[in-house]
């Protein structure tokens, strides 16, 4: 977490500062700098500062980055012999030139990883040890490549099911159960100084938050160092009921390691999981239905959604263990949740607008971070 200014004489300055920085506004890095980071992920145009309205909200509002996409295995990690780096190494630079906590995102999925990686051959699958030196060959060239200067890094994602079984993945189809190990194992050789987490979805369930403490507490007893556990908080309106997440929050700290909220955005629109594919392809009504505001987002909406935002960073400054609190993309433009799952939805789940603009929700983010 980072450390409070040394001397408390400045503070007024530099919050009267930040705030005319931001149009009067005060900035969430600032007013969150004593319970956690504040983080955002970027795409490439924002890596790249081909995207200057939302580079000016990244420096002055957060204080921690992640990447969207460059440094999963697909793109930096293309074929055998080939790695991609340079969008990485512009991501990084950028994170240093502000003095953010900077995140590595992700080192080991099932998703997102090209086919070669499982295989010995084509359509051959790959034996044990094969997969097992490809993990630990990438590991070490990646994690190895940024030592001392990416700070954290998802190390496995979403190696569990809902129930709290282990995901068959090809990972541990081909490898086993002990491939987590054997990742965080690896990455603790390429950086002994990094924090490494352990990133997955739905740890508001019971049955899965208490899955991720088994893992993390077994691993912890073979002696790897298991540094922290993010939830990835792609949540709703009516998701999770946050007695369950209160619950959730306070069994993950338990376990001693920091706990993150690493993928956050609030969907303010219907849920498409109650409808099949076929019905959100072919049915206009259910199409209609899913995307309930496709020019803006009504203000007793904007209200639904800041009060539950406000509600979230209420929570969370609850918890001491939180070290840090992520926001998937800068502004409603960005959101992976656009298009999804249906071509034309539009989605309003982060706390700026299209047009670069604070909504009611980071109003109610600000005010969270005031309540005793």
């Amino acid at each position: 977490m980072r450390a409070p200014l040394q001397d408390a004489a400045w503070m007024p300055f530099c919050l009267v500062w930040m705030m005319m920085a931001c149009g009067g506004r005060p900035a969430l890095k600032q007013v969150y700098e004593k319970d956690f980071f504040i983080g955002a992920a970027l795409n490439l145009d924002q890596i790249d500062g081909k995207d200057p309205k939302a580079s000016a909200l990244i420096e002055t509002h957060f204080s921690s980055i992640t990447p969207e996409n460059i440094l999963k295995w697909e793109p930096v990690h293309p074929e055998p012999d080939r790695y991609v780096f340079e969008p990485a190494d512009r991501f990084v630079a950028l994170g240093e030139k502000y003095g953010m906590h900077i995140v590595g995102h992700t080192l080991v999925w099932h998703a997102q990883t090209p086919r070669w990686v499982f295989e010995d051959g084509p359509g051959k699958p790959a034996g044990r040890e094969l997969l097992l030196e490809r993990m630990r060959s990438h590991i070490r060239t990646v994690v190895g490549r940024y030592k001392g200067r990416i700070h954290a890094w998802d190390v496995v994602n979403e190696a569990l099911e809902d129930d709290g079984s282990m995901r068959k993945t090809p990972w541990f189809n081909i490898i086993g159960g002990d491939y987590i190990r054997k990742a965080f194992e690896f990455a603790r050789e390429a950086d002994p100084d990094a924090e490494l987490i352990y990133n997955d979805y739905n740890l508001w369930k019971p049955e899965k938050a208490a899955a991720a403490v088994r893992l993390i507490e077994g691993l912890r007893a073979e002696g790897i160092r298991v540094d922290g556990v993010g939830e990835q908080a792609h949540w709703a309106l009516d998701y999770p009921p946050i007695g369950d997440l209160d619950s959730a929050l306070k069994v993950l700290a338990s376990t001693g390691v920091k706990v993150m909220i690493t993928e956050m955005d609030v969907s303010p629109l219907p849920n498409p999981w109650n409808y099949t594919g076929a019905d959100i392809m072919f049915n206009v009504e259910v199409q209609e239905k899913l995307n309930p505001y496709p020019k803006a987002l009504p203000d007793s909406m904007q209200q639904k959604l800041a009060a539950r935002y406000g509600e979230f960073f209420s929570l969370f400054r609850k918890y001491s263990a939180i070290s840090r609190v992520t926001l998937w993309g800068v502004t409603d433009g960005q959101s992976w949740l656009n298009h999804w799952p249906m071509r034309g939805r539009t989605n309003y789940p982060l706390l700026f607008d299209r047009n670069y603009e604070p909504k009611p929700a980071f109003n109610a983010v600000i005010r969270a971070a005031k309540k005793p």
